[in-house]
């Protein structure tokens, strides 16, 4: 699972204050009812996938020295440092997106003197934390980042099938509750992110009744508008800038070019733009992630752990 905080979050609260919501799900982890799925037993905290996003360097280093704190009876969690070389030199990466290398092709690529630093990093964590798709795998990673984007706490689900996810979104939702706390849906047929925290596996940890949550599910990724040269001709239009999960109708202005042409979104239904002007993602030709609303539902879930201390 992905957490996503605005950089500006870090003016506000401290690592102790932000680890509070962790804590919180952990405890829950720990609980006892008897049926077939097993408990987690084993639970990851990245920061530093992205060596330039903070939020989650300063939690990982700062509960490296205060352990006990995010420990619970029957657990092993383990905060790490994904990107070293990256934090170190406060960039996104060095080589190339770690959190787009944990697919097959890269995983399984021979370790060569001039493979990218972030696959030979990905096949590292993959040992430790894996193998991918494997019984041995962890059973959940939080894998946290930052955006400059104005989407607030947001929380990134890859599976809209996977019932222990969405309870988990669920879960943290209302614990973090009057907070908001959106749910992006990235799974799509043509995006790909082969991404840090697909590692895990996801067993369930306690009892969960039925559940139902609203989630943003991307449609598409929209670029910037170009010329023939593809060159960018146009910048986010005021009226959209920090609009992330507010609705977007057909007509609404989307981009304004330099000589004052304002560009409207053409569209038959209403949608939910994010990520808008995210810097990091310039690169990869995205000005925002279209997405439409819609629900997911959850089954009962229970663990077949006995006896657990829940303290």
């Amino acid at each position: 699972m992905r957490c996503v905080c605005p950089t500006a979050a870090l003016r506000r609260q401290t690592p102790c204050m932000l680890s509070e919501q962790f804590l919180k799900l952990l405890k829950s982890m720990t609980s006892c009812s008897v049926v077939p799925k097993p408990p987690v037993r084993r639970v990851a905290i990245f920061g530093g996938t992205h060596g330039n996003e903070l939020s989650g360097i300063f939690l990982v280093k700062y509960w490296q020295e205060n352990g006990a704190e995010i420990q619970r009876a029957g657990m092993e969690v383990k905060p790490f440092i994904t990107n070293p070389r990256a934090v170190e030199k406060c960039t996104r990466y060095i080589d190339c997106d770690l959190n787009r290398v944990f697919d097959p092709d890269n995983l399984g690529q021979t370790v060569v003197e001039d493979i990218p630093y972030e696959v030979r990093r990905a096949q590292e964590i993959n040992h430790i934390f894996g193998p991918k798709g494997s019984d041995d795998a962890y059973d959940l990673i939080f894998d946290l980042h930052n955006t400059t984007a104005n989407m607030g706490g947001t929380l990134i689900l890859e599976n809209s099938r996977d019932d222990f996810t969405i309870q988990m979104c669920h879960y943290i939702k209302n614990a973090l509750a009057p907070e908001r706390v959106p749910v992006l849906l990235i799974e799509h047929p043509n995006l790909k992110y082969a991404t840090t925290r697909s590692v895990a596996k996801h067993p369930v940890g306690k009892e969960f009744p039925p559940c139902t949550i609203e989630v943003y599910k991307i449609m598409e990724k929209v670029d910037y508008p170009r010329n023939k040269n593809d060159e960018v001709i146009a910048i986010i239009h005021p009226n959209l800038q920090d609009q992330d999960w507010q609705p977007l109708n057909n007509g609404d202005p989307l981009f304004l070019t330099l000589d004052g042409e304002v560009i409207a979104y053409k569209g038959d239904c209403t949608a939910y733009p994010t990520f808008i002007n995210e810097a990091a993602y310039y690169e990869k030709k995205q000005a925002f992630v279209k997405t439409i609303k819609m629900e997911l539902t959850a089954g009962h879930i229970r663990s077949s752990a006995v006896g657990q201390n829940t303290s």
